[in-house]
């Protein structure tokens, strides 16, 4: 439906939607610090900004903390399994402009990003890179206009620096997910709370005695693989990088192919960023009952297309469960059609950890409101004074104090 220039499901859902903002809202005391000092300051006054990032409750209050510094804010979501309709509508009826709703179609998915993009922003807020790829493909005559943007996550970095590389890159993009505050918490302890969240309300499954194999031990695979652990579950973990590897055996958990670890696994997750994860070849050994999920951006490290294409047999055995039947009577079950199973299956990461990776956002932003148009560089770190002030911000509202380096200390560390 259209509201007020947004498309959305249903308006009528938008007392759930505020319900649901206003306990995120409750529990994000970084955003709501920032969003009484940005109401004083005013930083995005006259700008309009763009924002795709999974849309739920904690973006929505990412986005009216923003709206609330004076920004014209046009939202989408960034995967078509994420948004949540009643959060959306609760925007609209804030007077936010929303294009975004749940299960979108690849075609209405474009189109919402299309309708974000034809406004014309000055700043965008990117988790993936789907804004910025259109920016340059699409929209190419509303480059000039664009600030500089912001990237939320590991993936969208990748082709930030792929875009980079080639020359292709036509403005400013501060690399959000690189900062300390982000992917220290946001990716280790936030994907690991947020994944088994979404496999156990899913499935109803024991993970204790089980055998998980995890794909990939950057951060997001780390969090994945400790709560794994935690919960009970012998843990194989699956590499390509040597030296991720190694870390991954010297923290207590087996190392090997993912052909020998298919044979063996009870639960599988994906969290590379890479396609061809888990393919036929690796269908051909898993047992009976193998649950398959991932929490890479894209849907791409399972290769579901070929589920679908070769199985015997699929059926839904249960709300986001998907069951193909292989040869010698095997069912594979796939989690959130192989989607972020976090998002697809769950709430996505705690509000406490998103706190602090949507402040580094917020202050990302206004740094770029503020610096944008005197950078010469077009991939920026995060400003360390940005990194330094949320933890600090966390810090005291954890009710934790630390130590102070005295003059003498300061001047002993900086003589080398």
């Amino acid at each position: 439906m259209r509201e007020r220039n947004s498309e959305i499901r249903d308006i009528t859902l938008a007392p759930s939607g505020h319900d649901k903002i206003d306990w995120v809202r409750r529990n994000m005391p970084l955003l709501r610090n920032l969003e009484k000092d940005f109401k004083e300051e005013q930083p995005f006054a006259g700008l309009k900004v763009a924002l795709s990032i999974h849309l739920e409750a904690k973006t929505a209050y990412l986005c009216k903390v923003l709206a609330a510094g004076g920004a014209d804010m046009y939202i989408t979501g960034s995967n078509p399994l994420s948004t949540q309709d009643d959060v959306a509508a609760a925007l609209v009826e804030d007077g936010l402009e929303v294009h975004a709703w749940y299960g979108a179609t690849d075609e209405e998915y474009n189109s919402h990003i299309s309708h974000v993009l034809e406004n014309g922003p000055q700043i965008v807020i990117d988790d993936g890179g789907d804004l910025v790829h259109m920016l340059h493909t699409v929209y190419r005559d509303k480059l000039s206009g664009v600030i500089g943007g912001c990237e939320e996550t590991t993936t969208g970095i990748i082709r930030l620096r792929a875009m980079n590389q080639a020359g292709e890159l036509a403005f400013p993009m501060v690399m959000v997910n690189d900062a300390d505050c982000k992917h220290l918490f946001d990716n280790r302890y936030g994907t690991g709370q947020s994944v088994w969240d979404g496999i156990n309300r899913t499935t109803n499954l024991i993970v204790a005695g089980k055998t998980v194999v995890v794909a990939g031990y950057g951060w997001c695979g780390k969090g994945t693989a400790m709560r794994a652990k935690g919960l009970g579950a012998r843990v194989i973990v699956t590499e390509v990088n040597p030296v991720r590897a190694i870390e991954a055996v010297m923290d207590g958990f087996e190392v090997m192919p993912m052909e020998k670890a298919a044979a063996q696994g009870d639960f599988f997750v994906t969290v590379t960023g890479c396609s061809g994860v888990i393919s036929e070849k690796d269908f051909a050994h898993m047992k009976d009952g193998a649950i398959l999920c991932n929490a890479g951006h894209f849907d791409v490290e399972i290769d579901v297309a070929w589920l679908r294409e070769h199985a015997l047999e699929s059926k839904t055995m249960r709300n986001n469960i998907i069951g193909y039947r292989l040869e010698g009577d095997r069912w594979i079950c796939v989690l959130g059609e192989g989607r972020l199973v976090n998002l697809a299956c769950g709430d996505g990461h705690p509000a406490e950890i998103m706190d602090m990776s949507f402040a580094i956002q917020a202050l990302s932003a206004r740094y770029l409101a503020q610096h944008g148009r005197e950078l010469k560089e077009k991939l920026i770190p995060v400003p360390r004074e940005i990194d330094q002030d949320v933890a600090r911000r966390k810090l005291a509202f954890l009710g934790r104090e630390i130590d102070t380096l005295t003059k003498e200390q300061e001047a002993y560390l900086n003589q080398f």
